[in-house]
C-alpha cells in the first residue's frame, strides 16, 4: 500500500458523479445496486491515501432545465433540481457508509436534521482527517449547473482535478455512440474542449472556470471496475484536459 501511495499522481480531487450514474440501468430514480458498486470504486480510491469530495448531480430524479421548459417557474425548477442532488447525495452516503466508510454530507441548502451546511474549511479538515466529503444541493442558487458546481468546489477547496465520472472511455470528436468512427482523445487542451462544440466535455461555464484557474479535468468511463483507481495513479485512462 505504501508503494502505491507514493505513485499517486493527485492527492486531493473532486468526484463529479452525475445523476445518470446513479441511476445505474434504470430509466429513473436510483439505482442501490449500482450506487453500491460506485462505493465500493471510490472507498479503493480512498484507501489509496487520496482526499475525495464528490458532487452529486439530480438529473435521474429531475431536471430543473427541463421543468422550466415545460413551463415551471424556472427559479423553481432549479431548486427542485437542487433538492434531487440531495437525495443522490444521501444515497450515496449511506452507500459509503455500508462499506465501513467514514463520510460527511455537507449541503449548500440548510438541512440540519440530515447533513452539515457546506463550510469550506470544514469540508476541508475533513478530508484532511482521511473523511470522504459528499456534497448536495449543488450550489445553493439557481440557473447554475452541477458541473460548473463542481468546478467551484473543486477551486474552492484546493483540489488537484475534478473527476468527471461518465458512461464513454474518455473525451471525443463526436458522440462515440452515434459516430462509431469519433476520435477518442488522451489528452485535450483547455482551449480546445471550450471552443469545440463537438466536443462534450462539461458545460462551458464549467470548462472556463477550469482552465481560468488550471484546475485539471479527468473525464473517465466510471462503469468500468478500477477506472478511478488506475486515473488517480497517473496510468493511461479517459481523457485529461489541462
Amino acid at each position: 500500500m505504501a508503494a502505491r501511495k507514493k505513485k499517486l499522481k493527485y492527492k486531493r480531487v473532486l468526484l463529479k458523479l452525475s445523476g445518470e450514474a446513479m441511476r445505474g440501468k434504470r430509466e429513473f430514480g436510483i439505482d442501490p445496486e449500482f450506487i453500491s458498486y460506485l462505493a465500493s470504486e471510490i472507498v479503493s480510491a480512498h484507501k489509496l491515501g487520496v482526499q475525495i469530495a464528490v458532487v452529486t448531480g439530480g438529473g435521474n430524479i429531475f431536471r430543473g432545465v427541463a421543468g422550466s421548459k415545460r413551463g415551471m417557474d424556472e427559479a423553481t425548477a432549479h431548486y427542485m433540481g437542487m433538492l434531487a442532488t440531495i437525495f443522490n447525495a444521501m444515497a450515496l452516503q449511506d452507500a459509503l457508509e455500508k462499506k465501513r466508510a467514514i463520510v460527511r454530507l455537507q449541503t449548500a441548502i440548510e438541512m440540519k436534521q440530515i447533513a452539515e451546511n457546506f463550510i469550506r474549511k470544514k469540508a476541508i479538515r475533513h478530508m484532511e482527517k482521511g473523511r470522504i466529503v459528499v456534497l448536495g444541493g449543488g450550489t445553493g442558487l439557481p440557473f447554475i449547473t452541477t458541473d460548473t458546481g463542481a468546478a467551484m468546489r473543486g477551486l474552492e477547496l484546493g483540489c488537484d482535478a475534478v473527476f468527471k465520472a461518465t458512461k464513454v472511455d474518455g473525451v471525443y470528436s463526436e458522440d462515440p455512440v452515434k459516430n462509431p468512427r469519433a476520435k477518442k482523445y488522451d489528452f485535450l487542451s483547455f482551449e480546445e474542449a471550450f471552443k469545440n462544440d463537438k466536443i462534450k466535455v462539461m458545460d462551458k461555464a464549467a470548462v472556463e472556470l477550469c482552465m481560468r484557474n488550471d484546475l485539471k479535468i479527468v473525464v473517465f468511463n466510471t462503469y468500468k471496475k478500477g477506472a478511478l483507481v488506475k486515473a488517480l495513479l497517473g496510468e493511461k485512462v479517459g481523457t485529461v484536459i489541462e
